[in-house]
């Protein structure tokens, strides 16, 4: 461990401490907070860098030990959102870890291409399974892992070097239950919707068998008395939070008392009757487990409301992409407690030149509008790149500020 990468590491962790103590924070958990309670106050908003942080971490990396730099990379990560953003990220007084895990579904490992030496963010689905009549068997053997050694050495490593700054806190993501999206990485999207009509019973069976994948992994959970909570700083999927004022916030004992996320944007092209064939009995077994749920990546949400994800009673947050007939949605969720989660279309952070801020403007006005009279979360996801221009980000969150302060209405 070389001196200076410690130094690296406690400076990062003493300047989380003062940001988590700052009046500023006080004022983003105040809003976080507000959407716990089902207040219509002042909705949050946050630019996500998972797409780009070659731009934001990778740049500002200092330390040379794998350990260091791998500690450093999860401080590093809590830091963006107010430092080179200033947006409503809320940040937290602890370092906080999650346990090394992992559910794979299926018994067989997909086959992805990339190019520029694998660094590429696009990628080709090379097909495992060509015909599920005929390959079923190979899908067989999914299993989990939880690998408790190197959950321990990582807050080891932490508690050492960070531990008198930042308390080490051990903490659990929301639930998954992943499903068309490791099948579609086996198959390919072509032969997936093909096999909904040329092997029914076949699909039928591999989603029965991951949905038992999961359901063995959360009665482990259970038994092994493993389950962490999952309320205020805890992540839920899709780059959220877990503030909310239903779930225990000290202890987890069973899976109801956990946040879960589902999506299957890999079914938005079929007709909802296909997704309540082939996806929802599947789905609704894992979310009866769930304390609450999020639901949703960049599928459309709009044609399933109606007679299928209305009928979850513990959903909270519902994604709401580009892809949906906004205004509809909010007509859903106007008045209820379940969140609109806005992930607004990326190309005015993307294209290249100066960003189009009237353009910016006319659309985020019918976001705003859309969601009016909703509990409303705004993160910009599925953004590539911002140039490495970090006042560009900055400049982003401000406009969207603006046109909620102008145009959105409780």
């Amino acid at each position: 461990m070389q001196h200076k990468d410690r130094l690296r590491l406690r400076e990062l962790a003493h300047r989380q401490l003062e940001y988590a103590y700052s009046p500023r924070n006080d004022e983003i958990l105040r809003q976080w907070n507000a959407l716990a309670q089902g207040r219509r106050e002042s909705p949050t908003v946050r630019l996500l860098f998972s797409n780009f942080t070659d731009e934001v971490i990778d740049p500002r990396m200092q330390c040379e030990g794998e350990q260091a730099r791998e500690l450093e990379r999860v401080l590093l990560d809590r830091l963006v959102g107010r430092e080179l953003f200033d947006d409503d990220t809320p940040i937290a007084p602890t370092c906080d870890l999650l346990r090394t895990a992992s559910v794979e579904p299926f018994g067989l490992k997909p086959h992805i291409t990339r190019t520029n030496g694998g660094k590429s963010k696009g990628f080709h689905i090379d097909p495992i399974i060509e015909d599920l009549s005929e390959e079923l068997d190979q899908l067989r053997g999914g299993s989990f892992f939880i690998d408790h050694a190197d959950t321990q050495r990582r807050l080891d490593f932490a508690q050492e070097m960070i531990g008198d700054i930042l308390p080490i806190r051990l903490t659990q993501s929301s639930l998954t239950g992943a499903i068309t999206n490791p099948l579609v990485h086996l198959m390919g999207m072509e032969n997936y919707y093909l096999s909904m009509y040329d092997a029914p019973d076949e699909l039928h069976e591999a989603m029965d068998m991951a949905t038992r994948v999961y359901e063995a992994y959360y009665d482990h959970l259970e038994q092994e008395k493993l389950l962490l909570p999952t309320a205020d700083y805890s992540p839920v999927a899709q780059e959220s939070f877990a503030f909310n004022s239903e779930l225990p916030n000290d202890r987890a004992e069973k899976i109801a008392d956990c946040w879960g996320f589902l999506e299957s944007q890999e079914t938005t092209a079929v007709s909802p009757e296909m997704y309540g064939e082939f996806v929802y009995p599947y789905q609704d077994r894992l979310v009866r487990r769930y304390g609450l749920l999020s639901y949703g990546c960049c599928e459309r949400v709009d044609a399933l409301w109606e007679n299928y994800l209305s009928k979850w009673s513990n959903l909270r947050k519902l994604s709401v992409s580009p892809f949906n007939n906004e205004q509809r949605i909010g007509e859903y969720l106007r008045g209820s407690n379940v969140v609109y989660y806005s992930k607004p279309r990326a190309e005015f952070v993307t294209m290249r030149g100066p960003m189009d801020e009237d353009a910016l403007r006319k659309y985020f006005k019918g976001v705003c509008q859309a969601a009016s009279g909703c509990l409303f979360e705004m993160a910009q996801r599925e953004v590539g790149t911002i140039f490495g221009d970090y006042e560009r980000g900055k400049r982003y969150v401000q406009i969207v500020r603006e046109c909620i302060a102008e145009y959105w209405k409780p």
